[in-house]
């Protein structure tokens, strides 16, 4: 009878096991039929083309460009939410993590009526310094920072409440004044954490559409990224697409490898 109850321990029941297999098909399959369907005999020349070189080149340069936007605020912003208490500090917090649940499109409607030319910020912006952020490389870099950096925050808000704080309480007894115990004792505490959040930042930026198309426009070598690209190539070059597509796969699958140890493994 022991024995009996051990064996069914390690059983799954079916009715859990159906509709799990059905989920892994549902997630797996289109990954399957991307690398089924592309065009491998001629990847080497479609990736040199003119057009893909120049949206993997604008891709990668307005995504770290955003990355590092997103560190210079995202941290002071979330060691604010996570160590100092201010009245409303709830409230801050639910309104970072918004662009993770706003659509694309409607945070670059948002971004037009801010920074746009007639917008609360940008009409001010264009009479005083004659700047003009929207459908500029300037305005996918801003686009990309809106959407990404709510993934900096949450991850380094998550380190900094985790770490250890009778480190930063025994540089401070010893005479260490608080920018010197942040940069000394806190930010290396918290090191793998910005790591964490600055390598999603970045995979999420340069997969942005929704906000940079609306905010930014598609104009090929100012604004037109890779996301942009494919779909602009779905209606004339699929193969292209296709490709693209595929770069974009090759980063999400490199992002995951390098987040294994903190989110994908299991014990």
């Amino acid at each position: 009878m022991t024995r009996r109850r051990d064996g069914n321990r390690g059983r799954a029941p079916l009715v859990l096991v159906l509709p799990a297999l059905v989920g892994l098909a549902f997630l797996v399959l289109p990954l399957v039929g991307l690398l089924a369907r592309a065009p491998w005999t001629t990847l080497g020349t479609r990736l040199a083309e003119p057009q893909v070189r120049e949206a993997l080149r604008l891709s990668l340069v307005t995504a770290t460009l955003a990355t590092a936007l997103c560190v210079l605020f995202g941290v002071p912003l979330a060691w604010l939410l996570a160590r100092v208490p201010f009245p409303g500090v709830r409230l801050a917090r639910a309104l970072v993590t918004v662009p993770l649940v706003l659509p694309p499109v409607v945070g670059g409607v948002a971004l037009l009526l801010v920074l746009g030319r007639r917008g609360l910020v940008g009409r001010w912006l264009d009479d005083a310094f004659g700047v003009t952020l929207p459908f500029t490389t300037a305005g996918v870099v801003l686009a990309e920072t809106f959407v990404a950096m709510p993934f900096l925050v949450i991850s380094v808000e998550g380190a900094l409440r985790a770490a250890d704080r009778r480190y930063e309480e025994a540089a401070a007894t010893l005479g260490a004044g608080r920018w010197t115990v942040f940069r000394r004792v806190t930010l290396p505490l918290v090191a793998p954490g910005i790591a964490a959040g600055a390598v999603l930042c970045w995979a999420r930026a340069l997969g942005e559409f929704g906000a940079t198309i609306t905010f930014a426009g598609n104009f090929p070598g100012r604004t037109q990224t890779m996301p942009l690209a494919v779909y602009l190539a779905l209606e004339n070059d699929p193969q292209a697409a296709i490709v693209l597509s595929l770069v974009l796969l090759a980063v999400s699958v490199a992002v995951l490898a390098a987040l294994r140890r903190r989110w994908v493994s299991a014990p």
